[in-house]
């Protein structure tokens, strides 16, 4: 892809899409240098390669979406182009409403609640590009993404991610200068003067932004998704969205027989399936495949329950070798913060080594009677993951108010119950609204509620929608 994109830079170079002198742009400054995409519409070679560049960084960055919908008017024709290339649906936002006919500002057929990509050719202030997507909104479609040809790198990027949109950009302007300097085709005193510019003429994060505090309990999964550090909480957040399930099924079952069916006939339901490897009786490798087969084909991700809780270099064995080699397959464990920092740099240490996704969950607070983890101690297990956020996919807690201060981490709230009763042997269970709205909760883990219940596909959609219905009510 490197390649391509130094060959598309000198070509849109060549045909005059970039210029250096002095030009007043949208926003009323001054600029030294003007990316004038307009152009690339004569010239098919140039327009087709970056519509290929786009479909790399979707696929790249597994970019969920059913629309795409381009900037007006320059994207348009790019928006287009990655559509009849991806298969995607586009839609077309007017610059104005029409005072006739429709009067529709967002043309094309489209189902609420579904997400749409944005695509734009330059970003500055990000303005355009929310400007669409409060369009967008307003009509229901979410927005959680934009595609970017060159990102100015004055704010813009910023900007769209305090408004939960994350963006993705071929360029930016420091490589695609880059570029041009290495190969010849401008002048060092030319770069320093642009980059200078660049550098004394950012645009500030929003002021309303900047001023209000996050609350994490009133933003939407998608928003959250653009401030998780962890890639497997960044594409649960999506994924949640997305499938509009914020659901985990405990299957605590001994046979993988039992195990594939349920998860073949709930999984749709989904967004985490959470097991015991440890207790099933006739585990095999076979049945990791099975199960891993069945998580992409529905859309969910697998955790595997073990609370590592030794000194480090003993976890780092249990993580990866032994008979189950978890972090082969598990895209996330839970891990106790009892033994100290030296747990998670055992870890990280395997998590570094694998070209897969990999997170955790910390065990802040148990779900049992009883449990020894005090409020201090909870307190404590979150001031332990400071540094080594880029591997913590969240907390397994039932206060939400021990995450504040990081919406860019998931609650997972185990013992959860439509009938809210116990077990007998200390299990305690909340209500999926309590855990929602009072817990704070992001995740809800229902173990005996499905795969115990006469008709587990029921049992399971009714728990997604209530939970879903839950979250939905706390947000707005």
């Amino acid at each position: 892809m490197e390649t391509q994109l130094k060959e598309v830079a000198l070509k849109l170079h060549e045909i005059g899409a970039v210029k250096f002198g002095e030009f007043k742009l949208k926003t009323g400054r001054m600029s030294p240098v003007y990316f004038d995409l307009r152009v690339i519409v004569s010239y098919t070679g140039v327009m087709k390669s970056l519509v290929n560049l786009l479909i790399e960084v979707i696929k790249r960055e597994e970019i969920d979406a059913k629309y795409v919908c381009g900037v007006p008017y320059t994207a348009l024709p790019v928006a287009t182009g990655v559509c009849w290339e991806s298969n995607l649906t586009m839609l077309m936002r007017r610059k104005e409403k029409k005072d006739y006919g429709t009067k529709k500002l967002i043309e094309g057929h489209f189902e609420r609640e579904e997400n749409c990509l944005i695509v734009e050719d330059i970003i500055t202030s990000g303005g355009s590009v929310l400007e669409t997507a409060d369009d967008l909104k307003a009509e229901g479609l979410l927005v959680t993404t934009a595609l970017v040809i060159i990102d100015r790198e004055q704010g813009g990027k910023t900007r769209l991610a305090e408004k939960g949109i994350e963006s993705f950009s071929l360029y930016t302007m420091s490589s695609f200068l880059d570029i041009l300097h290495k190969a010849g085709k401008l002048q060092e005193e030319t770069v320093q003067s642009v980059l200078k510019y660049i550098e004394e003429n950012r645009f500030p994060p929003s002021a309303a932004v900047a001023e209000a505090p996050v609350d994490r309990l009133k933003m939407s999964f998608a928003e959250r998704a653009t401030l998780a550090k962890n890639p497997v909480a960044k594409e649960l957040f999506r994924l949640m969205q997305t499938k509009q399930s914020n659901l985990c099924l405990a299957a605590d079952l001994t046979k993988t027989a039992d195990i594939l069916n349920l998860a073949a006939e709930v999984g749709p339901f989904l967004c985490l399936l959470k097991l015991h490897v440890d207790i099933i009786k006739d585990f095999s490798k076979d049945f990791i495949a099975s199960l891993k087969q069945l998580a992409q084909k529905h859309r969910f991700l697998l955790m595997e329950d073990r609370k590592f809780a030794d000194i480090g270099s003993v976890v780092e064995s249990q993580y990866q070798d032994g008979v189950y080699e978890v972090s082969s397959w598990a895209d996330v464990v839970t891990v106790h913060a009892l033994p100290g920092p030296g747990i998670l740099q055992g870890l990280r240490k395997v998590m570094k080594g694998t070209e897969e996704k990999r997170g955790m969950f910390i065990l802040a607070q148990l779900s049992s009677a009883g449990a020894l983890t005090t409020s201090a101690y909870a307190q404590d297990a979150v001031k332990l993951t400071e540094g080594f956020e880029d591997f913590l996919t969240g907390f397994v807690c039932q206060d939400g108010s021990l995450l504040k201060a990081h919406p860019g981490v998931i609650q997972l709230t185990p013992g959860v119950k439509i009938e809210g009763t116990g077990d007998g042997l200390g299990q305690q269970y909340n209500t999926p609204a309590k855990v929602m709205g009072e817990l704070g909760g992001d995740i809800a883990v229902v173990g005996r509620g499905i795969y115990e219940a006469k008709d587990a596909v029921s049992a399971a959609e009714i728990y997604r929608t209530t939970l879903w219905d839950a979250y939905s009510k706390r947000i707005h």
